[in-house]
């Protein structure tokens, strides 16, 4: 119930600051707002103002405002009017400037929202966990990404204990930066300078399309090192008595150099595993009892980055910087929708959507606190960049699509006519039908594991 309560209170917050974009806007170019609701459906509270009745849905997603005439042209389809009626303060009134003005503020706020949550991520900090830049090919553990054809790293001539310094020249330094930028770039020749042996090798790698997730792939895992950092309580690990500070030397015998080795170790054995384990400068053996690497209760030393600006005009840079560089990724990420991407994977919908934010919140409050909602912010700020983006979409129903009508209205020198807005929106309105059809079946499986 906290998962799902923390969820829709993230998703709403986007939704209700694009809404809000749209309202105060509105209300500045003499646009009458007729209803702002946060939440869906029925009103189980509202508010009569001077000229908005505030409400509160019953369903706690996201909300509405509603603008005086912006759907004047049905109106006019009823009465079979050529015109949309154009009363006093309504939407259609208004020149056609002031409803582009309006029709943009709602993604112009969901990039405002971001810049300032960004800048405020960066200003109190944020601790990353991740792993060295030393990679481990996942060819090791069997595993291809496409079936009868080598990973890139492989092709690449990429080797296991590989450093991986550098990619497009851009500095690695743990093995998120390696994540961050093969993820961004399916498909695209990147150079890579890599340390192997004491020497500096130059390859090339090009990064695979996943299409399940829509991200570059290059078939590696990380480097990490077989040094237990905790146990968990009555774990398999624990009754075995690993303690912190043990490093797994071999596992049945064989050597092991990370955790990948201990992973297939798991994986060939069907019985216990007799470790090898050097503790205090001493080594002793024990046996372990599990199925796989991951129910062993073990976590293993990992490396942390705390990246914090030095002051705040550093903070708001950084924060719009993170901001612009999100909103270029998510431009690159939609291209990659009509690239074979399985968009019933790719692509999600309100209840994954909600159940992600509302799981990281959840599990992050447990783990560190308040402190724990900084990584939720930031997904806020990627959420809310996206929503800008989308409804920046020259299609029917969205901002974007209203935009291009007004700008066309501005060309033409006289509004469309009613008949030609009522088709337009109706085309949209399949469109987004459509939309969430896809979303809603992506959800399900998610949800049922296919």
């Amino acid at each position: 119930m906290v998962t799902i309560i923390l969820g829709l209170i993230g998703l709403s917050l986007v939704v209700i600051v694009h809404e809000f974009g749209h309202f105060l806007i509105a209300r500045t170019v003499g646009v009458d707002v007729e209803a702002f609701s946060v939440g869906w459906g029925p009103a189980l509270l509202t508010h009569k103002g001077k000229k908005t009745e505030w409400r509160l849905g019953v369903l706690p997603i996201g909300g509405y405002c509603k603008l005086k005439g912006e759907d004047g042209f049905r109106a006019a389809i009823e009465q079979k009017l050529d015109f949309i009626p154009a009363d006093k303060g309504s939407f259609y009134a208004a020149h056609p400037l002031k409803r582009i003005a309006i029709a943009l503020a709602g993604p112009l706020f969901n990039m405002i929202f971001a810049v300032l949550v960004f800048t405020f991520v960066v200003a109190i900090g944020t601790t990353i966990r991740t792993a060295p830049n030393r990679i481990v090919l996942s060819s090791e553990t069997g595993t291809t990404m496409q079936a009868g054809s080598p990973n890139p790293a492989d092709m690449a001539g990429l080797q296991t204990g590989d450093i991986l310094q550098s990619i497009d020249g851009r500095t690695i330094h743990d093995y998120s930066d390696l994540q961050e930028i093969i993820a961004s770039n399916p498909g695209k020749a990147l150079s890579v300078q890599v340390l192997r042996n004491g020497s500096i090798q130059n390859l090339v790698v090009t990064p695979r399309l996943d299409a399940n997730t829509g991200a570059g792939v290059i078939g590696v895992y990380p480097w990490i090192d077989p040094l237990v950092s905790s146990v968990k309580e009555q774990s398999p690990a624990a009754i075995a008595d690993l303690r912190p500070g043990d490093k797994i030397l071999s596992a049945n015998g064989k050597p092991i150099r990370n955790t990948i080795d201990l992973m297939n170790s798991f994986k060939a054995t069907n019985g216990p595993i007799e470790l090898t384990l050097e503790r205090n400068g001493q080594n002793l053996s024990t046996t372990i009892i599990a199925k796989s690497l991951e129910e062993t209760g073990i976590a293993f030393v990992s490396i942390t980055r705390t990246d914090k600006a030095s002051s705040l005009p550093d903070a708001i840079a950084k924060g719009a910087k993170e901001s612009m560089s999100t909103f270029a990724l998510t431009i690159k990420s939609i291209g990659l929708l009509f690239r074979g991407v399985n968009i019933f994977k790719a692509v999600s919908g309100p209840a994954r959507i909600t159940y992600l934010i509302g799981t990281a919140a959840s599990e992050q409050i447990k783990v560190e606190g308040l402190a724990g909602l900084v990584p939720v912010l930031s997904f806020l700020a990627f959420l809310s960049v996206g929503l800008a983006i989308m409804n920046l979409l020259p299609l029917p129903v969205l901002d974007g699509g209203l935009i291009l009508v007004f700008f066309i209205e501005l060309a033409r020198r006289r509004p469309l006519s009613a008949k030609t807005l009522y088709r337009y929106q109706f085309i949209g309105a399949a469109f987004v039908l459509v939309l969430f059809v896809v979303a809603t079946m992506s959800d399900i499986f998610f949800f049922t594991g296919r």
